[in-house]
């Protein structure tokens, strides 16, 4: 996964000097100092080289010089402070993940930074659904089999995620939630491990993205069950959704988009959007994200912001329901 994604990564590169020689560049650079997008994870994983992409078109559309820097732990929590209390001139922009802004709060009661107060929301950009595989050992072929079997064996299937309070942690409770089985959570320090033990049945079943888990599907050491989002993947039209599959309620995709401080100046925040709207829709790049499951966007500040008001109010009530508490 890595090296595909770091493929994709210097493909945007390559396409973002091609798009730059065809769009009208600004007379001015609209921001005077060099940017920082802050990540809240540690270098070389998925949300790493995806911000990594962003900058080098950023940099393409504003005229100035976009540098990536990691700011890992806390679940996302030390970047968010970090760049909450940052001067709001737009020279520092979070990466901010579904995590970092809606989930977070409910798990962390004595977390330092308000998603609702503290930032100036500007796009989505990216939307990363979950998919649900077991091991290919496991009987069970849909989800209705799988919801069947669990019923029979409460307490003894088990889910992996790639860390307590994470999303893929979050998708598996939902899922019990409203499927009305109960399932062992296993945290991992992250998606590699969790593979290995899925892979080897150590673990019966995953929420986790697809890029993670494609090559070992096609192997048939995995079985895809359904989407977690609301519709179907366009790369996987075949794939039903949980939500057809039983569970009409059930949607997880994962997004993620640029925030800035809060009291970002209109203007800055207006030629932020309108940059990373045009980074967004490159044809190029679209394609490439679609080929590893990811799913190219971008938004209005004001959507984005509904996005994190909608989005937190459905996590606190799930961690509530789940009883799940980090601090």
């Amino acid at each position: 996964m890595r090296q595909r994604l770091t493929s994709l990564c210097r493909s945007i590169a390559i396409g973002a000097v091609i798009l730059g020689l065809q769009l009208n560049c600004l007379s001015s650079p609209l921001i005077k100092k060099p940017i920082r997008l802050i990540v809240p994870f540690p270098a070389g994983g998925a949300t790493d080289i995806m911000a990594r992409g962003i900058a080098m078109g950023l940099a393409n559309e504003l005229e100035q010089t976009v540098v990536v820097e990691n700011k890992g732990g806390a679940g996302g929590a030390i970047a968010a402070e970090y760049v909450a209390h940052s001067t709001p001139d737009g020279t520092t922009l979070l990466f901010a993940t579904m995590g970092v802004m809606s989930i977070n709060p409910s798990l962390y009661p004595k977390l330092k930074y308000d998603p609702l107060k503290d930032f100036t929301p500007i796009s989505l950009t990216h939307l990363t659904p979950r998919v649900l595989v077991v091991n290919s050992a496991l009987p069970v072929k849909s989800v209705a089999e799988l919801i069947a079997y669990a019923l029979k064996k409460p307490g003894q299937l088990t889910y992996g995620s790639s860390g307590n309070g994470s999303s893929s942690h979050l998708s598996g409770a939902l899922f019990e939630n409203l499927a009305k089985v109960d399932l062992l959570h296993i945290p991992y320090k992250g998606s590699s491990l969790l593979l290995t033990d899925l892979i080897s049945a150590r673990v019966d079943m995953a929420f986790d993205a697809y890029a993670v888990y494609e090559e070992h599907i096609k192997s048939g050491k995995l079985r895809l069950l359904a989407i977690t989002s609301k519709k179907r993947m366009p790369w996987l039209p075949n794939i039903p959704t949980l939500s057809e599959s039983g569970l009409p309620n059930y949607e997880v995709a994962n997004w993620l988009g640029v925030v800035a401080p809060s009291g970002l100046p209109s203007e800055t925040a207006k030629g932020i959007n309108t940059a990373l709207i045009k980074v967004m829709g490159n044809p190029s790049l679209k394609q490439q994200l679609f080929d590893i499951g990811i799913e190219p966007t971008s938004s209005s500040p004001e959507e984005f912001t509904r996005t994190i008001q909608s989005e937190s109010i459905k996590w606190a009530e799930i961690v509530k329901k789940a009883n799940i508490t980090l601090d």
